[in-house]
């Protein structure tokens, strides 16, 4: 950004524009403006983007949602439902070597519907309990059929126990 809040040219953030009938614009835009402040009350910050408009949808003046994308690299990715909550703080059921279910907290980086990053507390060799959480209890030994992670985040059962 320089000193007026625009963006310079060599650094164009391409965005995606949601339409009050909840779809995705079809073309990408451009942000070419960030204001300086945001609002206390809402939380918002204005931008200003443009998009092509080919076939006319879009009117001077309109606002919209603007999303915003950034890729996640090298992340560890866990359905929301297989965590569970204690005084603002998540964990999961880690299943050791012995089968037994271990408590274990982990502090979350992103959160998308039905999934979260984990920043810290697995490891991708971690084996983690994916339903049944409220049937077991800490140190507990347990049967399970183990189901790869994306097999497991492309059948979400998206309900919460």
């Amino acid at each position: 950004l320089d000193y007026m809040g625009n963006i310079k040219k060599d650094s164009l953030i391409k965005v995606n524009l949601l339409m009050a009938n909840h779809k995705i614009f079809a073309h990408p835009g451009v942000i070419e403006t960030i204001e300086a402040d945001f609002d206390n009350e809402t939380g918002n910050i204005a931008f200003r983007a443009t998009f092509p408009n080919p076939e006319g949808l879009l009117r001077h003046g309109e606002t919209g949602n603007i999303l915003l994308t950034s890729p996640i690299k090298d992340a560890i990715l866990i359905p929301q439902k297989a965590t569970y909550e204690i005084l603002d703080k998540k964990y999961v059921y880690v299943i050791d070597e012995e089968n037994n279910v271990v408590p274990t907290e982990i502090q979350l980086g992103e959160e998308m519907p039905h999934i979260y990053v984990v920043a810290k507390g697995l490891s991708t060799d971690d084996k983690i309990l994916l339903e049944g959480l409220n049937l077991v209890r800490k140190g507990e030994h347990i049967e399970y059929e183990f189901v790869p992670g994306d097999s497991a985040l492309s059948h979400l059962d998206l309900y919460a126990e």
